[in-house]
């Protein structure tokens, strides 16, 4: 049976939590000022989706998008996760388009959630073996998803053992305003050091000194408690 939006968010609309919602609501900021203002939620967690798109894998791509619009953030995570599924199963034409869609429609790509669990898989995956030109438009968007999009699309990248992008792409986002953008690049040089530790330490090296405090945090979260102070209380 072919599925489309209208049905999917009946069920997702039985799905609701009213309780988990009002939390959710809460935990993403979506108040007056914050970075998820008027973002609306069912409270349907996160497993419970997957485990729906896993049922979804024939819905055409054009009721993947009206998924997209939704004000509810759930349906637009379902269709982060579906767009991911097809993407991994589909040919190079299939997965370009959907590479497509996916930047269409960043404006419904709203919160650190629906970036982080996507940006890898498709913007990561696609541009791997492709001019990484895109990163460096987006890395530059007043955007903020945008900018977030290309920092964590790279961890793509980080799991193939490529690092020169994260770099390049974190030494930009060292001016950037937004906490949440520290908090992502962090996390991104963190899983570089990971791989190559030296090449984290001549970053930080380099850097450190201006580096927002957030971002210096997330990248040293795992070194010996001895050398997190020393980056900290800048002693090197």
């Amino acid at each position: 049976m072919e599925h489309t939006a209208a049905g999917i968010l009946k069920i997702l609309e039985g799905l609701a939590n009213p309780e988990a919602a009002k939390f959710a609501q809460r935990f993403f900021k979506t108040g007056a000022g914050q970075y998820g203002e008027g973002d609306l939620f069912r409270g349907i967690r996160v497993p419970v989706l997957r485990k729906f798109s896993v049922t979804l894998d024939d819905i055409p791509l054009s009721e993947v998008i009206e998924l997209l619009s939704s004000p509810y953030h759930e349906d637009r995570l379902l269709a982060m996760l579906l767009l991911m599924r097809r993407f991994k199963k589909s040919k190079e034409a299939d997965q370009e388009r959907i590479y497509t869609i996916y930047l269409t429609h960043t404006d419904s790509i709203n919160n650190w959630d629906l970036v982080d669990i996507s940006s890898a898989h498709i913007v990561g995956r696609f541009l791997f073996s492709r001019d990484r030109a895109p990163l460096y438009t987006l890395v530059h968007s007043d955007n903020l998803w945008e900018r977030r999009i290309a920092i964590t699309a790279t961890f793509h990248f980080i799991r193939q053992g490529e690092f020169s992008d994260t770099i390049a792409l974190s030494e930009i986002l060292l001016q950037d305003k937004e906490e949440l953008l520290h908090k992502a690049t962090g996390w991104m040089l963190r899983e570089v050091g990971k791989r190559d530790m030296a090449l984290l330490e001549f970053f930080l090296l380099k850097h450190y000194i201006v580096m927002p405090r957030v971002m210096l945090r997330y990248a040293i979260e795992r070194f010996p408690e001895e050398r997190r102070q020393h980056y900290l209380k800048g002693l090197l």
